[in-house]
């Protein structure tokens, strides 16, 4: 079983290190028994590009009291048909968006392990304080419902090991409705963990503590690692009793319950389109398309004959973007069995389950390829023949484009200005030793960003361990002989200044598998002030911190890393 990956929907959004570009936006989560992970797609974020905490909130402007919070669902709910069977049997449902479907409220003792400030304050506008109440913990659980929800699960489909596996949806997951902030901004708040619904197939609807706590944590820390992402606002554990065989080898255990309560502009995905196509509902597919394209891509005109075709043009471009952001920080897979790759290796696959390694970190792009041509294939029916083979082309260029921005992003990573020809080798020939070295990704760019020329022609890299494995290659010396006579060549740029511009870009902390481990071990015993440690750390994860390097979260690995396993059982 594959845990999905939503490709999101996208905006028209200035990087700030790129020129003006049109950003889709992933939002990766794993749903009920892990969906296939081919299924591409959800719908749009506000981009991440430029990260800056939201944690200054004037009290003035900020909801001290959830009586006054308010979601709505109406924009949904008249916009598409809606499931004319009520109740959260599985069943097969047919010509609609959504299904009803109420949470069911976790039981037992209820425990707030810890919230975003970031999300609380920034993009809900509700006063921290207020996520300290009762109350909270209620609305926040799906125990009790927010003023205005008509909460929804949400019908799809996806592709299994390759194939279409038909029906799939949102089988421990509830809509709860959209949030209009200050700011402008409508976000659509969701349950994660919070019971049955009609698409639960063989599930229970629920999420265990080991997952809840891995997602939360990475979500927020690709944000602010500057990568689009769904966000999460907070998590609540229970003592409810979760059976789960984590790893599939008959060894069920009894776990623990929580909610993660998470925002996304959409969670339309491509397989919200595949499953309408499939079924021959033609009309509600130009209906969704419609809606989507309204209510995020609004630089398309919906009187445009190329409409769907310009959509499909800018999903592919920004897929390719995504995926290589994804590559630079060497995160792979999604918010179920997902990985930060420590060592450089191009056949690191996270998800112990993927024993033919067919969603390893290296095939991610072909991973992102095979989604678009299924999105293409569910996008047949409503466009033309010339349209057709127009769309064909611009798929035919998503790997140029991939590699492109890889490129850009790789060169940035070494602080490599302008365009020298031979600017592929030496990020190459580095790539290839720092495999042959086993040397840490992150920590390879980030010393080398923190290195000065000096050290570097000296080859004086004392407390740089990952430097130092690679320098450990045999051609070593003659990839720094390249990467500094290509330096020499940037004139009007000091040796400060490639510093503090490759630390930008290279951060010093991430959330690294044993790290995520340790505090979800503590939090299964009620103890979270590790969940929030690293919260707080990975909030500026470009930034030395006192803190973490006494918890040694640059430094190498402890040795009993190597031995944890991630599962897709969650």
């Amino acid at each position: 079983m594959w845990c999905t990956y939503k490709v999101l929907v996208f905006t028209l959004v200035a990087a700030s290190h790129l020129p003006p570009v049109y950003v889709l936006e992933f939002c990766p989560s794993a749903e009920p028994d892990c969906h296939s992970r081919e299924d591409a797609a959800s719908a749009s974020q506000s981009s991440t590009h430029s990260v800056k905490s939201r944690w200054s909130v004037k009290s003035s402007n900020v909801t001290h009291n959830l009586d006054h919070f308010k979601v709505s669902c109406k924009k949904l709910i008249d916009a598409f048909p809606v499931d004319e069977v009520d109740g959260n049997f599985v069943r097969t449902v047919k010509n609609c968006i959504f299904s009803k479907s109420t949470p069911t409220a976790l039981t037992g003792p209820l425990r707030l392990a810890v919230v975003s400030k970031d999300v609380i304050e920034g993009i809900l506008d509700l006063d921290i304080n207020v996520s300290q109440s009762e109350d909270f913990l209620l609305y926040a659980s799906g125990s009790r419902l927010l003023p205005g929800s008509v909460p929804l699960a949400h019908r799809y489909g996806g592709h299994q090991f390759g194939y279409w596996a038909g029906q799939l949806g949102d089988g421990r997951a509830h809509l709860l409705g959209q949030y209009l902030n200050r700011r402008g901004e409508l976000w659509e708040l969701q349950l994660k963990g919070s019971g049955k619904t009609p698409y639960s197939r063989s599930g229970d609807g629920r999420a265990v503590i080991r997952s809840s706590v891995r997602e939360f944590l990475c979500s927020e820390a690709m944000y602010f690692l500057g990568i689009p992402t769904s966000r999460a606002a907070s998590l609540i554990v229970s003592d409810e009793p979760v059976l789960r065989d984590q790893f599939y080898n008959g060894n069920v255990k009894k776990e623990r319950g929580a909610v993660v309560l998470r925002l996304a502009k959409s969670w339309f995905r491509i397989g919200s389109l595949e499953i309408l196509s499939e079924s021959g509902e033609l009309d509600l597919l130009r209906n969704l398309l419609n809606f989507i394209i309204k209510e995020h891509f609004s630089f398309i005109r919906l009187d445009d004959p190329e409409k769907y075709l310009v959509f499909y043009s800018t999903v592919v471009n920004e897929t390719a973007h995504l995926i290589a952001q994804w590559m630079s920080v060497g995160f792979a897979h999604d918010y179920g069995p997902f990985g930060f790759m420590e060592s450089y290796d191009p056949n690191f696959v996270p998800n112990t389950s993927d024993d033919e390694g067919r969603y390893r970190i290296g095939a991610q792009a072909e991973v992102g390829l095979f989604n678009l041509e299924k999105l293409l294939v569910a996008l047949s029916p409503v466009l033309t023949q010339e349209q057709k083979k127009q769309a064909k082309l611009v798929l035919k260029d998503y790997r140029k484009v991939y590699q492109m921005r890889i490129h850009q992003i790789f060169k940035a990573k070494l602080g490599l200005v302008g365009e020298e020809e031979d600017d592929n080798v030496i990020i190459a020939f580095m790539l290839k030793m720092m495999e042959d070295t086993h040397s840490d990704f992150t920590m390879t760019f980030r010393e080398l960003s923190e290195v000065s020329a000096n050290q570097l022609h000296n080859r004086n890299f004392t407390q740089m361990w990952a430097l130092e494995d690679l320098s450990s290659h045999k051609l070593f010396s003659d990839w720094l002989n390249m990467y500094m006579l290509r330096l020499s060549r940037q004139q009007s740029d000091s040796d400060l200044d490639r510093q503090h511009r490759m630390k930008r870009i290279n951060p010093r902390y991430i959330l690294r598998n044993w790290m995520a481990e340790s505090a979800t071990r503590k939090a299964e015993k009620n103890d979270f002030s590790e969940v929030e440690l690293l919260l707080n750390i990975l909030s500026s994860p470009f930034v030395t911190q006192a803190t973490a390097e006494k918890m040694g979260f640059a430094a190498r690995p402890p040795r009993w890393a190597r031995s944890l396993k991630v599962s897709c059982s969650s």
